[in-house]
């Protein structure tokens, strides 16, 4: 299958070494690996139409969903996902640690949530989120979601045999 890789990791220091080595995992688990760094591009648009095309031409979308400069996974794989989720394409999100979203704020503004009207509320007063998901409802119902890092989610595809067919 081919697989589209979405996630933060283009902006690694190391991202072309981040590349190879997705690679070569997505090659032994038997997929071609679809990586955003593989274009040519170098415009913002040219980048984000390139981007669009790798995911029409993947079978199946693979997501970092760590969070990415905050306490929520990076924008730009929320709009990937979405996009494949449109085209009915099957998403696999990873995350390294898949606590519920109010502990993930705690553990980001350092302090409890405090509650009001029986719901948590962070420090700017507005509502968190308190479904027990890892993530807003948005990403945590459609995705198939896994505890750790791009093997995980390798390792969970053939469980989506169903959703591939």
């Amino acid at each position: 299958m081919k697989l589209y890789l979405a996630g933060p990791d283009v902006f690694r220091p190391d991202a072309l070494h981040w590349a190879e080595v997705a690679r070569q995992a997505c090659r032994k688990a038997g997929h071609e690996a679809l990586i955003p760094l593989d274009g040519i591009e170098t415009t913002a648009a040219g980048i984000y139409q390139a981007n669009i095309g790798q995911i029409r031409a993947a079978d199946v979308v693979l997501a970092n969903l760590n969070p990415f400069r905050g306490c929520e996974p990076d924008s730009g794989t929320c709009v990937e996902v979405g996009f494949a989720l449109a085209l009915g394409k099957p998403v696999i999100g990873y995350l390294a640690q898949p606590v519920t979203t109010v502990e993930r704020v705690e553990r980001w503004q350092g302090e409890a949530l405090r509650r009001q009207d029986g719901r948590p509320v962070d420090r700017d007063g507005l509502c968190v989120e308190d479904f027990g998901l890892p993530l807003n409802l948005m990403l945590a119902v459609p995705v198939r979601l896994v505890a750790g890092g791009l093997a995980e989610a390798l390792a969970a595809l053939p469980g989506m045999a169903a959703e591939l067919a």
